[in-house]
């Protein structure tokens, strides 16, 4: 994908107006123009004598203006990349690349692992990433999270994991804004489809290109090698070709943080409000850490392709497609404890306090233990996770045959997989004790200070071991087998129908999703004891710690060497079966039939279509639930501390008839106008379905599922007005409406669980209940603007921007009318900012061009985390990148991403209440790409 140059486009002079093309032309120069995409550039030639004189345009200009063909004779309203577009900016992955386009968002983390360096979801129009589905050459595509928080319980979502997908396999992407009735169900805001290269696309017989890198991690202080190869082998009749892909992309990353984690309200009823009654129901946050991650991640594999078209109407294509991502990590976290205690936990009146917007926003506990009955302030917290990993694989079968003039039969059929595991943790929870605390929040605009005014941080001496604990192992697994039949039958004469369109698709889904929560190994530890732990040598956190984020928090914290803990952890983690539980256990299968029929229709300065959907799912869902002891136990296996745990079975099916129709009119010479009106489908993400609870025993709290959710339906309005005022240039204006059934908010429920902690320490079973935040469906609507502009400013320079506005919120109703702090039901949709903006320019000649963008999106509602929401900040990206020609073949690159080195910040239900802070650096990206 990235080569020297891009595919031409040839400009006639004087510049033609684009003629109006029917349906099936405008279909025709779609996959002409997107077979055209990695064909090497051609170099411009004298028109012969009595022809136009004929421009070739290549590079980024070319590659706009690519794009800009495609999207202006497209059937249904659609956003493009090529892969031009992709090479010229430092884009790692596709979604780097789709955050430059209208009305598209990225965020860098799934719904667990907090804020990193990479973009890795992507949604549309200010929804959720599950809203938003991705496909890869139009078949679904299953993958993995390497974070155990994403592969367990309530965050294991449908959404495609873009870490996987490197930006070097990409020929094209198209972002399906309407849905036409042939695409398949599932994205009820869009689609995101990328479309792979192809060996009979490229020009030459034989095409051999790569690229040798270094990326520099300014945080992380290394330099990690990345490489990528092709090669392209075809015959002289173009009828068989071979396409061989590889990568091997390594990169240390590291992100200081603080973490300000459980925001807990002050019970009424609780010695603490009795004594001082303003501090009733008011919210705090319970632990307040210095949070250290590292990780070396390893992205490898590759694709292989085979394409035979012995002629013009029969085709078969075999691609085979598999990225791992070996994400081994490390993650440390040195924290208050205002539920322990010498705090709220053992109901200590504080010394001192501030109280605002419903927020505890300081507090100074003076230490009231002794020597020989110590207080607990202060909580450790160092997890190593070797051998993590994310994966994906597919293997796609596709044919088309034209037995007739007017009759086009074309067929897929594949099998695609997606792994997500962490085989193993070692994990040390250690206690700070006799030492005070004190906190102070400065809302977001810098950490909070935190003191612990009598221990030395930096020395592991003193910490006592509270708890040896893990999941082992934890893993994902999604598996989709895929078939699909069309077929297109072109009328003849003067009707306004030109062409029938019909066809049948089946899928066969399995999820399943295993976590064994571990005890200690009572035999070989002594709780309480400091002699049971690890060794330390001596280390702290690097120096430089948390310096970007400013703010005064422990920042010379002692940490365990990674291999020490991992050691330790294998020795005293429980990895047998007696001292388990299944909380985070389930596992789905979802099948499914869909049939369309459509039509194309053309008129004089107008086409369409119109079409309907129809799809039957069926979806089963198995989890686990542990039950008290005085229930009849019969077969089921005993729960080492009372109670049993029980399988729960929960069919869920539905069928829905999904409508579209497009309308496309030619207003004047070089304006187009859109409308589409149709009804989309998304089904609930997996997490939310599988039916488990994930609790947090000392608040007693916890997030659950819903295996009863119904799909989201949403009635969709979309218009929008193009004009392409010059070549490479458009000025667009779209606005958009979504009318959501059935969406997944949150509500609250009450049930009793065990008490996993409590159970612990007294060795027996212990039940407790629990206040769960779960999906439920509820209504909901999105409204909004785009805006677009792509322009040529002449002398080698362009310019683009796009501005989204979107209202997106749950209908009144279905949640408060207002939000407040004591609310557990935001009205806020999950992903949904209310602005987002990107700008960016070019310069380009024969042996130089650049390239700069920078993408803004506003606040919004990240994620549902320990029964509270968690809100991301605004945020802005800057990245670049140059290129320049050392001769023919060989082009010397520069890139960087995050060069603005952006502080990822999150708030609760305000922002007074700062939920996290993060600092991941810049990186730099160095090297060759050469082609032959």
């Amino acid at each position: 994908m990235k080569r020297i140059q891009a595919a031409s486009i040839q400009e006639q002079r004087p510049t033609h107006r684009f003629n109006r093309l029917t349906p099936i032309a405008s279909a025709a120069a779609v996959l002409v123009l997107s077979v055209a995409a990695p064909v090497q550039a051609q170099q411009a030639q004298a028109a012969p004598a009595g022809e136009p004189e004929v421009v070739v345009v290549s590079g980024i200009r070319g590659s706009l203006q690519q794009s800009l063909s495609v999207k202006r004779n497209a059937a249904a309203n659609i956003e493009v990349i090529t892969a031009e577009d992709v090479g010229k900016m430092p884009d790692k992955n596709v979604a780097d690349s789709l955050q430059r386009l209208p009305g598209v968002n990225i965020s860098s983390s799934a719904a667990g692992s907090g804020g990193f360096d990479e973009n890795d979801r992507v949604s549309l129009r200010g929804t959720a990433p599950a809203l938003t589905q991705t496909t890869i050459n139009g078949h679904a595509l299953s993958s993995g999270d390497w974070f155990v928080l994403d592969q367990v319980g309530g965050a294991v979502g449908r959404t495609a994991s873009y870490s996987l997908l490197p930006s070097e396999i990409v020929g094209q992407v198209i972002v399906r804004k309407t849905p036409t009735a042939d695409l398949i169900e599932g994205g009820v805001s869009g689609t995101v489809d990328v479309i792979t290269r192809h060996p009979l696309d490229f020009k030459a017989p034989l095409a051999i290109e790569g690229s040798v890198q270094a990326v520099y991690s300014t945080l992380a202080k290394k330099t990690d090698p990345q490489f990528s190869a092709l090669v392209n082998w075809k015959n002289e009749a173009n009828t068989l070709g071979v396409l061989l892909q590889g990568f091997s992309e390594q990169r240390s990353l590291r992100r200081d943080g603080q973490e300000l984690l459980q925001y807990t309200q002050i019970s009424p009823t609780s010695p603490v409000a009795l004594a001082k009654p303003d501090l009733a129901n008011v919210w705090y946050p319970r632990l307040i850490g210095s949070a250290l991650f590292e990780q070396e991640r390893k992205r490898k594999g590759g694709m292989v392709d085979v394409q035979f078209k012995p002629s013009r109407n029969f085709s078969l294509e075999a691609t085979f497609f598999s990225s791992k991502l070996e994400a081994s990590n490390y993650n440390r976290n040195y924290l208050t404890d205002m539920f322990g205690s010498g705090a709220f936990g053992g109901n200590v009146v504080p010394d001192s306090y501030t109280v605002k917007n419903g927020t505890l926003t300081s507090v100074n506990f003076v230490n009231k233990g002794t020597a020989a009955a110590p207080l607990r302030y202060g909580i450790v917290d160092e997890i190593v996770r070797e051998g993590a990993y994310a994966k994906t694989e597919f293997l796609d079968l596709a044919g088309k045959w034209r037995p007739t003039d007017n009759l086009t039969v074309s067929g897929q059929f594949g099998k695609t997989k997606g792994t997500g595991a962490t085989p193993s943790q070692g994990v040390y929870e250690g206690d700070v004790n006799n030492s005070g605390v004190s906190y102070q929040l400065n809302g977001l605009g810098s950490p909070a200070t935190v003191k612990f005014p009598s221990i030395n941080t930096a020395n592991f001496t003193g910490t006592v071991l509270d708890w040896v604990f893990g999941y082992s192992p934890a893993t994902t697994a999604d598996e989709e087998t895929y078939g699909q039949l069309d077929a297109a039958y072109r009328l003849d004469g003067d009707s306004v129908f030109k062409e029938i369109k019909f066809g049948l698709r089946g899928t066969d889904h399995k999820r399943s999703n295993y976590a064994v929560a571990q005890g200690p190994n009572w035999a070989n530890t002594e709780p309480g004891t400091a002699n049971t732990n690890p060794a330390w040598n001596g280390t702290t956190y690097p120096g430089d710690f948390a310096s970007d984020l400013g703010g005064d928090f422990p920042r010379n914290v002692w940490q365990l060497d990674r291999g020490i803990l991992q050691a330790w952890g294998d020795l005293h983690s429980n990895r047998s079966t007696d001292r388990v539980y299944y909380p985070d256990m389930f596992n789905l299968t979802e099948k499914t039939k869909a049939a369309y029929v459509a039509t194309d229709l053309e008129g004089d300065n107008w086409s369409g279509n119109i079409g309907v959907r129809v799809v039957r799912t069926e979806g089963r869902s198995n989890g686990y639930q542990i039950l008290p002891n005085q229930l009849p136990g019969g077969n089921l296996p005993a729960f080492p501390w009372g109670g049993f745990v029980q399988q729960t079975r929960i069919d869920n099916n539905h069928t829905e008839v999904l409508p579209s129709a497009n309308l496309r009119l030619d207003v004047a010479k070089d304006v187009v106008a859109r409308l589409a009106i149709s009804r989309t489908m998304t089904r609930p993400d997996f997490g939310a379905l599988g039916g488990t609870v994930s609790l947090t025993d000392e608040t007693h709290t916890g997030n659950g599922g819903n295996a009863a959710l119904k799909p989201t339906l949403s009635t969709n309005l979309d218009g929008t007005l193009q004009w392409y005022f010059a070549p490479r240039a458009l000025a667009s204006v779209g606005v958009f409406f979504m009318d959501l059934k059935d969406y997944v908010g949150y509500g609250t429920s009450r049930a009793t669980f065990i008490d996993s902690r409590a159970s612990q320490l007294s060795g027996k079973g212990v039940f407790a209940e629990y206040v769960i935040t779960s999906p439920i469906n509820v209504g909901a609507k999105v409204k909004g603007l785009e805006l677009a502009l792509q322009l040529p400013v002449g002398a080698g320079f362009g310019v683009d921007g796009n501005l989204t506005l979107a209202d997106s919120q749950q209908k009144f109703g279905s949640c408060p009318a207002t939000t407040t702090v004591t609310s557990t039901n935001p009205c806020d949709m999950l992903g949904a900012s209310k602005v987002t903006a990107n700008i960016g320019g070019y310069f380009e000649n024969d042996t130089f061009n650049a390239r700069i963008g920078y993408a803004w999106r506003s606040s919004y509602l990240a994620a549902q985390d320990r029964g509270t929401p968690l809100y991301q900040d605004s945020v802005g990206q800057l990245s670049a990148s140059f290129n320049y020609s050392i001769g023919k073949n060989v082009v010397l690159t520069l890139s960087g991403q995050n060069l603005n080195n952006p502080i990822l910040k999150n708030y609760i239900y305000n922002k007074d209440q700062p939920g996290r802070f993060y600092s991941n650096g810049a990186q730099y990206y160095a090297g060759l790409r050469f082609k032959y």
